[in-house]
């Protein structure tokens, strides 16, 4: 009985989080593809870059088929040792990022829930654990019903319904948006630091040498003031590489590292960023990859938007700006171009490019390439009045 009562936890418990996990990467299977950049970037396999996003769809899909086989109890010995796989990978993974620190987060639940390194080990680890059970005892794992038809056009149900939903995210952004630009965000405030809060806490490390016994040692700054024995005896010396230690988080405001430049190194960030009329953001972080068709068809909604409203329209990228001129010139951009690192450019819209509707600061709108309302659209919801 107890056996049963813990072999139906264990699928309830493990069924939904594998569910809930897919989902939510495949609410934003772009943003999880840049994840498996970085683990591909640390295992030395940059040749898979081309195809994370695909990979991300994939590992969303098995994930989610996956949860709802085991709920179902369908082909559990099967299901079992898929999990059981799926976790070991994956505990390895994070076990990797949280003892070297390669990558600060694991991306297991996307940006709505971010986890560190380590945080993501001991899920996984509970995982694990719940899995190892239901592997052991996957023979007295039930079907809800036994009709081998009815289980086969489930699978295929349930697969094509998960495989809809990261495509048409993919295309047309996230259904919801955890990122810090999302729409009603103020990007400003989100930049600030609010009058008070508190700042990072750090303590100064010596590192210490002594002369006479070649003893080394190091200790705190606060910790050298106390030793009055130490730093009352001449044989020992601080040494000139002492460092600096984070040892209290302080206040980090959701936006950190936008800083946007133009070509000769200006910062106009505080005047993009808080301009209190509507402007037009394009970002294309990578002009490469670009989708030029979109550009071009962003190119003539910024010229009509100037030339009938005064509307200010700006590209970000995070090319060279020897490369974004040759660009600008092949494209004959109308649009003023600014430059920013990447990793803020891919947070901003999950598109190359996307297109951000600013008001003070404040994001009105916010689309895909694929969705770009018309400029009729753009002038009679917001322009005009």
């Amino acid at each position: 009985m107890k056996q049963r009562t813990l072999l139906n936890f264990s699928r309830l418990f493990v069924g939904i989080l594998f569910i809930f996990s897919g989902l939510i990467k495949a609410n934003d299977p772009l943003g999880f593809g840049y994840k498996l950049q970085e683990y591909f970037e640390v295992f030395h396999i940059p040749f898979l870059n081309g195809i994370a996003t695909g990979i991300a769809i994939f590992l969303c899909v098995l994930e989610v088929l996956l949860g709802v086989l085991l709920l179902l109890g369908f082909w559990g010995k099967k299901v079992a040792a898929g999990l059981l796989g799926i976790i070991v990978f994956f505990t390895f993974l994070t076990f990797v990022s949280a003892v070297f620190k390669v990558v600060t987060s694991c991306g297991c639940f996307g940006d709505a829930i971010p986890l560190t390194p380590w945080q993501s080990f001991s899920k996984d680890l509970v995982l694990l654990a719940f899995i190892i059970y239901l592997f052991r005892y996957r023979a007295y794992i039930e079907p809800l019903f036994s009709s081998l038809k009815m289980q086969q056009r489930t699978a295929v149900f349930v697969t094509i319904a998960t495989l809809i939903f990261p495509l048409y995210t993919y295309n047309y952004l996230p259904v919801m948006d955890f990122l810090p630009y999302k729409i009603g965000a103020d990007l400003p405030g989100e930049m600030r630091i609010p009058p008070g809060a508190m700042p990072d806490q750090y303590e100064i490390i010596y590192h210490l040498y002594n002369k006479k016994t070649k003893e080394k040692k190091d200790m705190s700054d606060k910790d050298y003031l106390k030793a009055k024995e130490i730093w009352e005896d001449p044989n020992w010396e601080v040494g000139k590489d002492t460092e600096s230690r984070l040892i209290k988080k302080g206040y980090e405001p959701k936006i950190k590292d936008l800083v946007i430049k133009d070509a000769s190194g200006t910062d106009y960030t505080k005047e993009l960023m808080e301009n209190p009329y509507y402007n037009l953001v394009i970002v294309a972080y990578n002009l490469e990859d670009t989708n030029q068709d979109a550009i071009s068809k962003l190119n003539a909604l910024a010229l009509n938007a100037t030339e009938q409203f005064n509307i200010r329209t700006v590209l970000l990228t995070s090319n060279s700006a020897q490369d974004a001129e040759a660009f600008s010139k092949k494209m004959k951009l109308f649009t003023e171009i600014f430059y920013a690192d990447a990793i803020p450019l891919k947070s901003m819209v999950r598109a190359n490019p996307g297109v951000l509707l600013l008001k003070n600061g404040v994001v009105i709108g916010k689309w895909h390439y694929h969705a770009v309302p018309s400029f009729d659209s753009l002038s009679e919801k917001y322009f005009s009045k």
